[in-house]
């Protein structure tokens, strides 16, 4: 595969790596990003395993709970200004209460909502307004107790992230504060159970190659990559994170505390893993330029 200016520049981007490191890492691996970012990451150059473009659309994320159920929203649109018009504003809170009554994405835009599809009422707001939207993502917590929590609001239930806490016992405000700590630390799985195993077996590997690269005997290597595994378990699972209401306590000694037990959570953030092309202005105007 051709290795592009674009591609090495979009691998510096990601990971604060050299110009010289970051093409010869995708030079190494045939052009494979993710693998790039892993063959850096191996050679100690970089900075961190960022990935490019991770809030490139624009929208809102809408919480709404009843009872024990409670749903989390992402509907895109092409422009921040668009996520402060009060019409879209209302679309969206629309959209998350027909959630309620359906258990994914699919089954969200075919459901009613006053007498027409929510795929249908989309579309009506795009000739509205004049700007391309959609339903993206959806999420559903369920338990005892279900609290919601917006990071930043622009009005009420809506913002740029939104949490659900599943939980049994403990009180509202507990809740409110663990919600909190999913918003600003972004756990990737409740407890190590629920870690993706190909996630784990990637950091695994990658922490190995690292390991090997000090030239260290194999058995110290093994030994060496138990305690950085259960390093990347703790940063990576909700219940093993520093509470960062607490420092001192991990998230499951705070609840445990608080007489309470966390059963599950969403975090949904406007734009998150969505990838975007970017010309830079110089080449855009060149383009306008040639008609």
């Amino acid at each position: 595969m051709a290795i592009t200016a674009a591609l090495v520049k979009e691998l510096r981007d990601s990971t604060g790596a050299g110009m010289m490191d970051a093409k010869k890492a995708l030079t190494e691996t045939n052009g494979d990003m993710e693998a790039a970012v892993d063959w850096l990451r191996t050679k100690g150059l970089a900075k961190a395993a960022k990935k490019s473009g991770r809030t490139a659309a624009e929208g809102l994320v809408a919480v709404v709970v009843e009872g024990g159920k409670g749903v989390a929203v992402e509907v895109n649109s092409e422009t921040d200004f668009v996520g402060k018009n009060a019409e879209f504003q209302e679309m969206v809170g629309g959209i998350a209460k027909a959630a309620l009554g359906v258990s994914d994405v699919e089954a969200l835009k075919a459901a009613d909502m006053g007498g027409k599809t929510v795929e249908a009422v989309i579309t009506d707001k795009i000739a509205t307004i004049g700007e391309n939207m959609s339903v993206r993502r959806m999420s559903v917590a369920e338990g005892d107790t279900v609290i919601s929590y917006v990071h930043n609001a622009v009005t009420a239930g809506m913002g740029k992230i939104g949490v659900l806490v599943a939980m049994t016992g403990g009180d509202e405000a507990f809740g409110k504060q663990v919600a909190m700590h999913i918003a600003a630390v972004n756990p990737a799985a409740l407890s190590e159970a629920d870690l993706d195993a190909s996630v784990v077996e990637k950091e695994k590997q990658v922490q190995m190659d690292i390991a090997r690269e000090s030239g260290k005997p194999e058995a110290v290597i093994e030994k060496m990559i138990v305690g950085r595994m259960k390093k990347f378990v703790g940063e990576s699972t909700l219940l093993n994170q520093p509470f960062v209401v607490n420092p001192d306590l991990t998230v499951e000694a705070a609840a445990k505390e608080a007489s309470a037990t966390i059963t599950g959570f969403v975090r949904l953030e406007v734009g998150e893993g969505i990838e975007v092309e970017k010309e830079d202005f110089a080449a855009e105007v060149a383009k306008a330029a040639q008609g």
